[in-house]
């Protein structure tokens, strides 16, 4: 019913989000086939549920989803990051992590493409998404879901390699 692929971040420092919607279910792959993480978002009756990444790596998201907004958790209570964004007409605006150290979210649909960036203009990455008939909530979502998978692979990266030196 509808197919959604593009980039999030740069063209070294990025991930490929490839997904099908089949109405009820945006299922795909963020990244690579090895340094990548699984989708798996169920929608139905104002509600969103699925998994990003494995059993072990990865992160639930669970919350509530509108054509006007979105409103998810991603990870777990305590280890865990807020999505609230609101949309109206193509554009889609809100946060990412919290007030305080969160990141802004500003999208912007033209006809099938969804384009804009997640987090600040230095340290924020760029998205640029074919949307082909998935709607826009649950596309913004997918985008917001394939930001925090970069960003925990980087961090992870980031201290695997600032270990003790001898």
């Amino acid at each position: 019913m509808g197919e959604l692929h593009g980039r999030i971040g740069g063209v070294s420092l990025g991930y490929d989000l490839h997904a099908s919607w089949d109405g009820r279910q945006l299922s795909g792959r963020i990244g690579g086939r090895f340094e990548g993480k699984d989708i798996e978002l169920s929608v139905n009756a104002g509600g969103v549920e699925g998994r990003i990444g494995g059993t072990f790596a990865g992160f639930d998201a669970v919350g509530e989803l509108s054509p006007q907004a979105v409103h998810v958790r991603l990870g777990g209570r305590i280890d865990g990051d807020d999505v609230h964004l609101q949309l109206g007409g193509a554009q889609v605006q809100g946060r990412f992590s919290g007030r305080l150290d969160g990141k802004d979210v500003a999208l912007t649909q033209d006809g099938a493409r969804l384009h804009g960036r997640i987090g600040g203009r230095f340290e924020g990455k760029d998205v640029d998404l074919t949307t082909g008939g998935v709607p826009l909530e649950v596309a913004a979502l997918a985008a917001v879901c394939a930001y925090k998978a970069l960003e925990d692979q980087q961090a992870q990266a980031a201290s695997a390699n600032s270990g003790p030196s001898n």
